[in-house]
């Protein structure tokens, strides 16, 4: 239970799937409910198997580039810092999606792989988090807690993204803007977390 409750709590705020509301709003506001529906559900489909084959592969892939797991748990600690500083700041750039990658996607009539599910939902920062979760010592049990993290991840983005119009009317500017800094907050912690502990293990090798 540990281990499933250390995945989720940590994806849940590097996701950050109320980030995504206003881009999912902007996206399928032509859209029918149930259209909706189903470009959140595939897009959460999406970020499972996303997150699965790095957690899974990304081993292999650094391994194959003679990357060390503790070089990759810096970089992205760093990048996850980054990305919770834009959060935290005022007026800072808090979208993952380029205007002109959005404006691509708006004529594309299937935007749930792209851009809702990579980059918006599993992103560079995620897909670090999933890759440095992987270690010799994990048991088959526990690999399966992991993946059923990502999966109730999922299951919470896709109620999130459900609600966004109900939550964005009750929220508003402020209350989103007081959300996204709490998760950027969180989302620093973790980063700040990965570098401390990569460069302990650096200098403990």
């Amino acid at each position: 239970m540990e281990i499933l409750l250390a995945t989720f709590t940590t994806l849940f705020s590097v996701v950050n799937p109320f980030g995504a509301m206003p881009v999912f709003l902007t996206m399928t506001e032509d859209d029918s409910p149930s259209h909706r529906a189903q470009i959140g559900l595939r897009a959460c489909l999406y970020m499972v198997g996303i997150l699965s084959v790095s957690f899974f592969a990304g081993q292999y892939v650094l391994n194959f580039f003679g990357i060390n797991i503790h070089h990759l748990r810096i970089a992205g600690g760093i990048l996850l810092m980054r990305s919770a500083f834009d959060l935290l700041t005022p007026g800072g750039n808090r979208d993952k999606v380029s205007p002109a990658t959005l404006e691509e996607s708006m004529h594309k009539e299937d935007i749930s792989f792209t851009p809702l599910a990579m980059p918006m939902l599993s992103g560079p920062g995620s897909m670090a988090v999933c890759i440095g979760l992987f270690t010799k010592k994990l048991t088959v049990l526990d690999m399966g807690l992991i993946v059923f993290g990502f999966v109730l991840v999922a299951l919470a983005s896709y109620i999130i993204l459900m609600s966004s119009l109900r939550l964005t009317r009750f929220l508003g500017r402020p209350g989103m803007a007081a959300l996204a800094r709490i998760m950027g907050f969180l989302t620093l912690a973790i980063g700040v977390n990965f570098l401390a502990t990569a460069i302990k293990a650096l200098f403990q090798e």
